[in-house]
C-alpha cells in the first residue's frame, strides 16, 4: 500500500536518515522503535508528507506524493493520512465534536456530513456523553481517544501516531492499545506507530528497529 525507497534526510550537516526502504501493508499495525535521535520521528513526518526527503520516493498505492505540488500534497494528506500525537493537540476553544469533525470541514465536507461522521466515531469510541465538552473538561484518556477519532474522520488509508501513549497512565495506555487493535480488526485500519513502549510494540503485526538513520531489523 505504501512504499518508501531510498529515503535520505539531513538537517544542516547531520544526516538523520540514510537510505531507508520501507513497505507498509494494508490493515497492519507497524511499530517503529529505536533510541532517541535514531530518526524515527523524521521518518514518520516524511511518511506523512509533513516534511520532504532530500532524496528518495514515497508512494501511496502508486501515487508518488512528492511529485505533486504543495497544494495537491496538502489535499492528499487531508484525505489519506490521519495523525495522532503524544499530546492530543485538540483545539481548546472547540467542543469534542467540533474537534473530531475539523479535518472533514477543512477538506470541504458539508457540515452536516462532517458532523454525522464525527458523531459515529465518537459513539464508537465510547465518548457520546462528552461530545459537547471542550478538551479541558475531558480526562487524558478521553482526549487521546478524541484525537484518534479526529484522525479517522476522513477514512484515511493510514493513521500515523507519534508516541500516542507517552502522556497516559498505565490504565489509559492499555485502553488506548485495545482501541487501536479493535480499529484494526473491526475497520481494517492501518497504523504506523513510533513508540518506546515495548508492550505496544510486542502486540504489533510488525516491528522495525531504526539505528543511526537506518533500518537495522524488520520483523
Amino acid at each position: 500500500m505504501i512504499t518508501m525507497r531510498g529515503i535520505h534526510k539531513s538537517f544542516d550537516r547531520l544526516e538523520v536518515l540514510r537510505g531507508v526502504d520501507l513497505d507498509v501493508c494494508e490493515g497492519e499495525i507497524l511499530s517503529i522503535v529505536g533510541a532517541s535521535g535514531a530518526g524515527k520521528t523524521t521518518l514518520l513526518q516524511i511518511l506523512g508528507t509533513l516534511d520532504r526527503p532530500d532524496s528518495g520516493t514515497v508512494e501511496y498505492s502508486g501515487t508518488n506524493v512528492f511529485s505533486l505540488g504543495a497544494k495537491a500534497i496538502a489535499r492528499f494528506r487531508n484525505k489519506n493520512i490521519g495523525f495522532v500525537f503524544q499530546f492530543h493537540q485538540l483545539l481548546p476553544e472547540f467542543s469534542l465534536l467540533e474537534n473530531v469533525a475539523m479535518p472533514a470541514l477543512i477538506g470541504g465536507e458539508r457540515r452536516s456530513e462532517a458532523f454525522r461522521r464525527a458523531t459515529e466515531l465518537i459513539d464508537y469510541l465510547g465518548l457520546s456523553g462528552r461530545a459537547s465538552h471542550r478538551p479541558a473538561q475531558l480526562s487524558g484518556g478521553e482526549r487521546q481517544r478524541a484525537a484518534v477519532a479526529r484522525a479517522l474522520v476522513n477514512n484515511p488509508a493510514v493513521v500515523l501516531a507519534d508516541e500516542p501513549s507517552g502522556s497516559l497512565d498505565s490504565a489509559n495506555r492499555r485502553e488506548l492499545y485495545d482501541l487501536l487493535f479493535r480499529l484494526r480488526d473491526d475497520r481494517d485500519q492501518t497504523f504506523v506507530i513510533v513508540t518506546h513502549d515495548e508492550a505496544l510494540a510486542s502486540r504489533s503485526n510488525r516491528v522495525i528497529h531504526i539505528a543511526d538513520g537506518k533500518i537495522v531489523n524488520n520483523s
